[in-house]
């Protein structure tokens, strides 16, 4: 220790002897409870970046410290290693995606071992390994035979020039590339189930993105839409409250009516408009429809009126707009007079119809009923376009004292209130007035009670190279036919030619496509599309429960012991799809009899991101921090302190050169520290100090050491890092500002030392390690125990808080002296006495008094 703080020598002394002693591999052990904690793998893309750091550190620290909690831990790491760079790669820099890929896992496994994280490497998994595909190629196969994989047409990006299928990555738009994932679950990621199709020009020809209608192969996700959206109820206590809210957003229930209006002029067959509507209580405001561009009723509405080529001109420049463009807040509503119209089979008024680009064929019927009196989006279409409004929505008590009319409406009134120029429903409350209206239409037979979803199938057929080929071949004989079991895995062929051109290099290769029907025995070519990376990252936290099984996707009993995942974290930008498909994709294994899972994850934390300069850190923007760097000047341990300390978890961290400087002179503090006082205290190892034999500034410091172990305790059960480790830092100060005269003194600082370095231990491993040998202890800290705090030392310095509701006294509540406003006043809202007193009630404001009372004004 004289030698002062090396953390490049000691962190290689640690990762050496963690790896001999094997000490993060892992078995099932039925007499202790399991936590399987996991961040989302990377993708193999070369190095990592300070936004991987982050996402495992976290990932590490929670393994580390439930470890010391007893818990027998599941913490693994693996590769999301198919996807679209690595066919880039090919092309640009003529290296096989294989060799590519594989290189760049080597590359940042080393890396990530250099910063000490405690995965179990037995169990590492690389999704682009047949041994790994084979298995999704039979659930897909089970899948295809139960209907819930198909083949459809659907619309993809296509470069005329190049002649292939583009991914949203391989399009440039606004002057931009659409971004890579920073890592795992989707390197080769597409957009939106729900056709969000964003046109731009070919990264690699700059020739003009068409929109090309193609066959592909689909999940069916929406045969499990409502348990997604039930199940969402069942993560409200372990899932950010946003994410949850990003899910149900995504699933899009909408409960309403199908209602028919009657066409004025049969066109083409068809005599009625069938619209969806949310709001059927507003059904006699309707002044106009609107029809989507891509209905097939579109076209045929215009045709041979004054409009006609006006129209068509609206309809093809449209459809190239991407759907997440055409709804956006601020783009403009545009439209095109159809020349035809419709009846409201409500008022008999006619209706004119219009084509416009707010409305999606995606969502209900491809057509809506427009009440701009009530609705934003409609209300601003009729003043540009000349339209009437027609107010048929009171507010509460305003029909007799200031009602709504034209003249002074800024803006549509959308809230609920009472139904107004509606015939028999007028003065009905509109939430009545839905009901009363739906089962109208119902006994008349023009319309029924329906329910609506935003989320569409998941579309996963990939024309490209590098991913997991379908199972499936056509023959003229039998049609698709899947490959049976025991011809799998197909795997993907290695000796392939990359031109960038032409479409998939699959496609052209004759050994690959050509094969025999495994019905008639017939010829027959395979499919030559490969799945959407997506899929392999919603099945890999199974198989790290039994990676190296060969006689399944994984081992059931293994599978039941150790998921669900009691911790995932990764970042918000995998928030909707990887956790949606995830979620689809394990239910559907459960109906398949290969698990007992309803759910894949029992609790998620969502990172923030790493800033630099005020911009996510991006080659582009050169505002890159190499890791290898940091690591190599101030040690991994610094690299972990700085990237938990710089900011709450769920926040983004801003890269600070003075941060990461500053937890370098902390570690070197904390080393000076114990090497200061080692010669004080090395002869007093295992004694506990007595609380009432000690002087008073002894007594402090272990109430601080007490209350310190608490706090740490509970901010590291919350995840709230960063103030862990600031109590740690008070800590140290405290202990550094102490000077012993008694042996009584000398075992409180042993105490005081070793606490420091156990409390430390999850966020700094190796220097814990090492400092912990220092003191003459011959165990790792990976298996010791946690640290229990002393109750009887910690409320020796507790205080009494009384709580008043409006000055009156309602409860009181003991708490640490140290307790501030923010953390009395919460206190004081969790007593259930007090809640008693407020419930119902608005707060005013709440006054704390430091150390003495919380008074809740109501």
């Amino acid at each position: 220790m004289k030698d002062g703080y090396n953390p490049q020598q000691i962190e290689e002394k640690w990762q050496g002897i963690w790896e001999e002693k094997k000490l993060y591999e892992v078995s099932e052990d039925p007499k202790r409870k399991k936590f399987y904690v996991l961040e989302m793998f990377p993708y193999p893309s070369g190095r990592i970046h300070m936004g991987h750091v982050r996402n495992y550190t976290i990932g590490d620290v929670i393994a580390r410290y439930k470890r010391t909690r007893g818990f027998n831990i599941l913490h693994p790491i693996g590769w999301d290693a198919f996807g679209l760079p690595a066919e880039n790669a090919a092309i640009q820099r003529g290296v096989h995606p294989a060799k590519w890929t594989y290189e760049n896992i080597s590359q940042m496994k080393e890396q990530l071992k250099r910063l000490g994280f405690s995965y179990d490497w037995t169990r590492e998994i690389a999704t682009c390994d047949p041994s790994y595909y084979k298995w999704e190629q039979m659930v897909f196969t089970m899948m295809f035979e139960r209907g819930l994989a198909y083949k459809k047409s659907s619309v993809v990006n296509w470069c005329p020039s190049c002649e292939t299928v583009l991914a949203n990555e391989q399009v440039v738009v606004s002057g931009a590339v659409l971004p890579e994932p920073q890592f795992g679950s989707g390197g080769n990621k597409q957009l939106a189930p729900d056709g969000n199709k964003e046109i731009g020009k070919c990264w690699r020809c700059k020739s003009e993105v068409q929109l090309k209608e193609m066959d592909g192969w689909f999940f069916k996700v929406t045969e499990y839409t409502e348990e997604l959206l039930e199940c969402v109820e069942k993560l409200k206590d372990g899932w950010p409250e946003r994410v949850l809210a990003m899910q149900k957003n995504w699933i899009g229930k909408s409960t309403g009516a199908e209602i028919d209006f009657p066409l004025e002029e049969r066109i083409d067959g068809e005599t009625i408009l069938r619209i969806f509507t949310t709001r059927p209580d507003t059904v006699f405001g309707v002044t106009f429809m609107c029809i989507a561009p891509e209905h097939p009723l579109a076209e045929k509405l215009v045709k041979g009126k004054e409009k006609e080529e006006e129209a068509l001109r609206f309809i093809n420049r449209v459809k190239k707009q991407s759907d997440v463009e055409r709804v956006a807040e601020g783009t403009k509503k545009e439209g095109v007079f159809t020349g035809s119209y419709c009846k409201n089979p409500f008022s008999g008024e006619r209706v004119p119809i219009y084509i416009t680009n707010f409305v999606l064929m995606e969502y209900g019927t491809g057509i809506i009923m427009c009440v701009p009196a009530h609705d934003q989006r409609d209300f601003e279409f009729a003043k540009e376009y000349g339209l009437p409004i027609k107010v048929v929505i009171q507010p509460v008590g305003a029909i007799h004292e200031s009602p709504l009319h034209l003249g002074s409406m800024e803006r549509a009134y959308e809230e609920p209130g009472v139904m107004a120029n509606s015939g028999e429903f007028s003065g009905l409350p509109s939430e009545v007035g839905k009901e009363k209206v739906i089962e109208y239409v119902q006994s008349k037979g023009f319309g029924e009670r329906k329910v609506n979803y935003r989320l569409r199938d998941w579309g996963i057929s990939r024309q490209r190279y590098w991913g997991t080929p379908i199972p499936i071949v056509y023959c003229d004989t039998c049609g698709a036919v899947p490959v049976p079991d025991e011809e799998l895995p197909v795997e993907l062929p290695l000796d392939v030619e990359f031109t960038g051109k032409g479409g998939s290099p699959l496609a052209k290769l004759e050994s690959f496509i050509k094969t025999k029907c495994p019905k008639c025995g017939k010829d027959a070519r395979r499919e030559t599309d490969t799945m959407d990376t997506f899929v392999e990252s919603s099945w890999y936290f199974l198989r790290y429960a039994s990676p190296d099984f060969d006689e399944g996707m994984f081992e059931e009993e293994k599978v039941k012991y150790w998921l669900p995942v009691d911790q995932y974290i990764g970042g918000i930008e995998h928030a909707i799809l990887h956790l949606l498909y995830s979620r689809f994709y394990t239910k559907v294994l459960r109906d398949l009899g290969m698990c007992a899972l309803d759910e894949p994850f029992s609790n998620l934390l969502t990172q923030g991101m790493v800033i630099k300069d005020g911009a996510k850190m991006s080659k582009s923007l050169g505002n890159i921090v190499d890791p290898d760097d940091m690591i190599q000047k101030f040690g991994a341990d610094t690299v972990r302190v700085f990237m938990l300390f710089a900011a709450p978890v769920q926040k983004d961290l801003d890269w600070s050169d003075e941060g990461i400087e500053g937890a370098y002179r902390f570690l070197n503090r904390v080393w000076r520290l114990v090497s200061d006082v080692f010669p004080q205290i090395e002869s007093l190892k295992n004694t506990k100090p007595d609380l009432s034999q000690i002087a008073e500034p002894a007594k402090e410091l272990l109430i601080k050491v007490h209350k310190t172990i608490k706090k740490v305790t509970d901010d590291l059960e919350r995840f709230q890092f960063n103030t862990a480790i600031a109590a740690i830092m008070e800590l140290l100060n405290a202990v550094s500002r102490f000077e012993p005269h008694t042996d009584d003194d000398i075992s409180v600082l042993r105490e005081s030392v070793e606490s420091i370095v156990r409390l430390l231990y999850p966020v700094a491993p190796h220097i814990g390690e090492e400092l912990w040998e220092s003191l003459g202890y011959e165990e790792t800290l990976v298996d010791k125990p946690w640290m229990e705090w002393d109750r009887e030392i910690v409320e020796s310095a507790a205080i009494t808080v009384v709580l008043q509701v409006n000055g009156k006294v309602r409860s009181q509540v003991i708490m640490d002296s140290d307790s501030d406003r923010e953390e009395m006043k919460q206190a004081a809202l969790s007593d259930e006495k007090v809640k008693n007193y407020i419930a119902g009630k608005e707060i005013k404001k709440v006054i704390v008094v430091p150390r003495k009372l919380v008074n809740i004004v109501v």
